[in-house]
C-alpha cells in the first residue's frame, strides 16, 4: 500500500512558531517577576485559554462587545510579555508595578473567562427557547383540562406581497449569518433578526432561496 503523503499547512506552522515563542516569553516574565515552578508554566496556558474564549465569542455572535475586551485584554498580556522580554525589561530586576500586575492576573483572567463563557451559555439557552419548546420540560398530564379550539390560522402574506426593501435587508442578514456560520439562516433567526412575525418571515424566506 502506498502511504499517503503528508501535507504541511504552512499557516498552521507558522502559528505553531509563534504561539510557542509566545508561550515562553509568558513563562520567562512570570518567572522573573517571582511566579517560579509550575506556575511560571500556568501564567502562559492562562493567557492562550482567555484569548481562545474570546475568539470563541466573537465566533459565535450575540452580544462581541465583551469578545472583544477580553480579546484585547489578553492580546495585550501576550504583546506585553513578548517586547518586555526583548531586551527592554531587565528580567533581573522586575519592578514592582509588573510584579502586581503578575500576580493579579489570574484573578482577571477567571473573571474574563467566567463572564465569557456564562454569557455564551445565556446566549444558547434564549436561541433555544426561540426556536421551539425545551424538549426536557415534562409533558402535560392526560387529566389536565381540555383547552378550547385554537383560532384560525391567519393569513399568510404572499411573496409578492413582501416590501422590496424588506427583501433587501433579509438578503443581507442572510449573507451576514451564511459568512459568520458557514450555513444558511433557519426562519426562527431570520425572523429574530428582522422582528416581524411568523408569516412574514416564511414569505420572505421564499424570496431568500
Amino acid at each position: 500500500m502506498r502511504a499517503l503523503p503528508i501535507r504541511v499547512d504552512a499557516v498552521l506552522v507558522q502559528a505553531v512558531i509563534a504561539a510557542a515563542l509566545s508561550f515562553a516569553h509568558l513563562h520567562d516574565l512570570a518567572s522573573a517577576a517571582g511566579q517560579h515552578g509550575w506556575k511560571a508554566w500556568a501564567y502562559p496556558v492562562s493567557v492562550d485559554l482567555l484569548l481562545v474564549v474570546a475568539w470563541r465569542r466573537l465566533r459565535c455572535g450575540g452580544a462581541k462587545a465583551a469578545g472583544w475586551c477580553w480579546f484585547l485584554v489578553a492580546l495585550t498580556a501576550s504583546l506585553g510579555a513578548n517586547v518586555s522580554t526583548a531586551g527592554l525589561l531587565d528580567l533581573g530586576a522586575v519592578p514592582a508595578w509588573l510584579r502586581i500586575l503578575v500576580a493579579g492576573w489570574p484573578a482577571v483572567a477567571f473573571l474574563g473567562g467566567t463572564l465569557l463563557a456564562h454569557g455564551a451559555t445565556s446566549v444558547t439557552r434564549a436561541e433555544g427557547r426561540e426556536s421551539g419548546p425545551d424538549p426536557m420540560a415534562p409533558e402535560a398530564s392526560a387529566s389536565a383540562p381540555e383547552l378550547p379550539a385554537a383560532e384560525p390560522e391567519p393569513i399568510r402574506p404572499s411573496a409578492s406581497a413582501v416590501p422590496p426593501a424588506l427583501i433587501t435587508l433579509a438578503r443581507k442578514v442572510a449573507d451576514e449569518h451564511r459568512a459568520r456560520t458557514g450555513t444558511p439562516i433557519d426562519i426562527s433567526t431570520l425572523r429574530a433578526r428582522l422582528g416581524v412575525p411568523l408569516p412574514l418571515a416564511e414569505a420572505i424566506a421564499t424570496q431568500l432561496t
